[in-house]
């Protein structure tokens, strides 16, 4: 990402949002994924890809995905998360936990007595927080940006 990690860990690599001038880039609207269509006359457009990623960014910060957990959520090894702390934690969202000392990603199941954390990844169980964990939610994952083939940063 050409930034250093401020925290580094066997699933996720955590980095700080940085607070910095937009990002204007062309758009061109409505790509087809079908027939192809006059993109070219759209070309006039921008978007600044600070304000459409990160809406709060003093509370915002990005993950770097270390694994394959997520893969069914979309969420695969390289990809880079956009993860909100000032969001409050809801029944099926994908959180950035740290739970008995280590960093993951999962969905958020709630139960009367304990909270689930699933994987979108048959290859992993389910892990049950109960109070006799240790957990915090550091944030909700409201976007990811992905890497095809030999574009994706290490």
């Amino acid at each position: 990402m050409g930034a250093l990690a401020i925290i580094e860990t066997e699933n996720l690599d955590v980095f700080a949002c940085p607070q910095q001038r937009p990002i204007i880039l062309p758009l061109i609207p409505g790509i087809s994924a079908g027939f192809p269509s006059p993109a070219a006359d759209f070309i006039d457009l921008n978007i600044d890809l600070s304000k459409e990623i990160v809406k709060n960014p003093s509370s915002t910060f990005f993950g770097r995905v270390k694994g394959d957990s997520m893969h069914g959520a979309g969420i695969d090894d390289g990809d880079i998360m956009v993860v909100d702390k000032s969001l409050s934690c809801k029944e099926g969202d994908i959180a950035v936990c740290f739970v008995d000392g280590e960093f993951t990603v999962k969905r958020i199941r709630f139960e009367k007595d304990a909270c689930w954390l699933i994987a979108e990844n048959d290859k992993y169980p389910p892990i049950r927080v109960t109070d006799d964990n240790e957990m915090v939610i550091w944030g909700i994952v409201i976007s990811v940006i992905k890497f095809f083939g030999h574009v994706r940063p290490r």
